[in-house]
């Protein structure tokens, strides 16, 4: 009998918006792609940023092609059906808006998660999400127990007499009972220039770019 296939849900986000998830998710997806995975992106977001990166990606016939589908709303029933066919279903929801506590597409994804990554600025306004996104987390882990959270540091300044920023906003994450990974992204133009080709970071010319985004894919994955 053959070893069955192991199956991960990933939601990608839950704070701001402009913290690099759609560009963590594409990562993601293909580095699971270059691992002979069959990854699926689930596009959550109203902006389509996904979609339209997975768009630009199919008119370069060197680049492997990531399937991707767009979703709003409850999207429990298409994580459903995508498990069907694909072993990694990626989810790229949009950013949490304080002035909507519905979060339709983040509360329905969390309910069948494994995996959920918070990318965060170490800047203030970033932070000050962690009290909405731990509420989320807990009312999720009621009925989904086993649900793995954590949170990733993005876009950190460079300069020596900054990393106190990195620090204090990976205390911020405990304080609320969210594991920050070790491993962080830098503020790197190739994430965004990259992105312009269809291309990740991964099939980009910035090996620093390249060892921090796999750190982190290995560590959050636990691979």
């Amino acid at each position: 009998m053959s070893k069955q296939t192991k199956k991960e849900i990933l939601l990608i986000g839950g704070g701001k918006g402009g913290v690099g998830k759609s560009s963590l998710s594409q990562t993601i997806a293909v580095y699971l792609k270059q691992l002979g995975k069959n990854p699926l992106i689930i596009d959550a977001d109203p902006q389509k940023t996904s979609r339209d990166w997975v768009e630009e990606r199919r008119e370069n016939p060197d680049l492997p092609n990531i399937p991707c589908i767009h979703a709003t709303g409850d999207i429990r029933q298409d994580i459903k059906d995508a498990l069907k066919s694909y072993d990694y279903i990626i989810i790229d929801p949009c950013g949490i808006d304080p002035n909507n506590l519905e979060s339709k597409e983040i509360r329905s994804a969390l309910s069948l998660a494994t995996r959920h990554l918070v990318p965060l600025r170490p800047k203030r306004r970033d932070l000050k999400t962690l009290r909405q996104i731990s509420s989320i987390v807990d009312t999720a882990k009621i009925h989904n127990p086993n649900l793995i959270c954590r949170a990733v540091i993005t876009q950190c300044p460079s300069l020596p007499n900054q990393a106190y920023r990195i620090l204090e906003a990976k205390e911020a994450c405990k304080s609320y009972e969210i594991s920050p990974l070790s491993s962080i992204t830098m503020h790197r133009n190739s994430y965004d220039d990259c992105d312009e080709n269809g291309c990740s970071v991964l099939e980009y010319e910035d090996e620093k770019a390249k060892e921090e985004s796999i750190a982190l894919i290995k560590e959050f994955l636990e691979i």
